[in-house]
């Protein structure tokens, strides 16, 4: 079947029926013998900011150059609005893509490194001047327009990146941890500005992170990606809260990872049992830090209470992590808002569905 023919090859409908915006089917990416991705899917609305979120060889960044086609796949298919995106050449595909570099070009100013693509694609002078003004005041760079790359701040390299991808009008943003190379603050306050800008556009953005503060900060959904497979996918608050196996739980944040045996509905954990609707046998549990709290304080719907020693405190700002050693020398790290005096013994409390039950190994297909 020629490129041609292929193009107008049709995905298939949500359950709904309605067509999905974006949709990756079954993709793998193998280099050699080396498997890189694995039989992903997944499936994005038009204006949603979705993560690809993982460690260093998970597979994100290879996935975003597959979609921008950097990158040929070697197995499944991509189709934007219904129609097959992986078959054409990157030139050709309505996706941009913002780099961790930038990539800005050193000889030319703010106005046209953000004009370029248009003067590649002949379009005329008036619509080009047109467009980067409104490109740059989306990222309030108008002012600088005249100054060159080597005469702003790396904050400022990052909105005319940006400027330069909007200015495209493409219908699917990519950004390959365009923010990775900014100090802490400017970090933040770009996470915020770029969260404010896709809700003011209603542009896809497909974001690369490894970074989970960030993913869980600006994510309408973040897709966790472990040896090139979907480990959990998500509402940032619900994959936080209710993670699917023990290395989801241990990347989004810090959690104990909790073994006991259930008999009866309840899980005997040692340290404390816990009600739990679970088949009888053997179990692993995550609890987070911050669902723990000494039992005197504690809210009233906390019906799980064991007793703790505290031996170690470290302080964090807005709160402090104390680790407690439980009987039969378990212990558990506690997230708390005050200092509590080391060597000394307490009661500590958490809601029974605060134990979220894990399955060692799960992938969603």
């Amino acid at each position: 079947m020629t490129a041609g023919t292929d193009s107008l090859e049709k995905a298939s409908a949500d359950s709904s029926g309605a067509e999905v915006f974006l949709q990756i089917e079954n993709v793998g990416k193998s280099f050699g013998a080396h498997h890189v991705l694995d039989s992903i899917s997944l499936s994005i609305e038009q204006g949603e900011f979705v993560t690809l979120l993982g460690e260093s060889g998970s597979g994100k960044t290879t996935l975003l150059r597959i979609i921008a086609g950097f990158e040929t796949l070697s197995a499944g298919r991509i189709f934007l609005e219904g129609n097959r995106l992986d078959l054409l050449p990157p030139y050709r595909r309505p996706v941009h893509t913002v780099f961790q570099s930038y990539a800005l070009f050193p000889h030319m100013n703010v106005f046209d490194n953000v004009a370029y693509g248009l003067r590649v694609r002949g379009v005329g002078a008036g619509e080009i001047k047109s467009r980067v003004h409104a490109a740059l005041a989306r990222v309030r760079m108008e002012a600088f327009m005249a100054h060159y790359p080597r005469h702003i701040s790396g904050g400022q390299k990052q909105r005319v990146a940006l400027a330069r991808a909007l200015v495209n009008e493409p219908k699917v943003l990519l950004l390959d941890e365009p923010l990775s190379a900014l100090d802490a603050n400017l970090r933040l306050e770009m996470q915020r500005e770029l969260k404010a800008l896709q809700q003011d556009l209603g542009i896809t953005f497909l974001f690369v992170t490894h970074d989970q503060s960030e993913a869980l900060a600006i994510s309408d959904r973040v897709v966790l990606l472990h040896q090139g497979r979907i480990e959990q996918s998500g509402e940032p608050r619900e994959i936080y809260a209710r993670p699917r196996t023990s290395y989801a739980a241990n990347f989004l944040g810090k959690s104990n990872l909790v073994r006991g045996v259930v008999r009866n509905g309840i899980a005997d954990c040692r340290a404390f049992s816990a009600p739990v609707n679970l088949p009888e046998g053997p179990a692993i549990f995550s609890l987070r830090p911050e669902a723990i709290a000494p039992a005197s304080s504690a809210s009233s719907g906390s019906d799980v209470r064991f007793t703790a020693q505290v031996v170690a405190e470290q302080f964090h700002g807005a709160g402090t992590l104390v680790t407690l050693r439980c009987s039969e020398e378990i212990e558990l790290t506690a997230r708390i808002n005050a200092a509590i005096s080391n060597e000394t013994w307490g009661e500590f409390a958490f809601r029974a569905e605060d134990l979220v039950p894990l399955a060692p190994e799960v992938h969603e297909s």
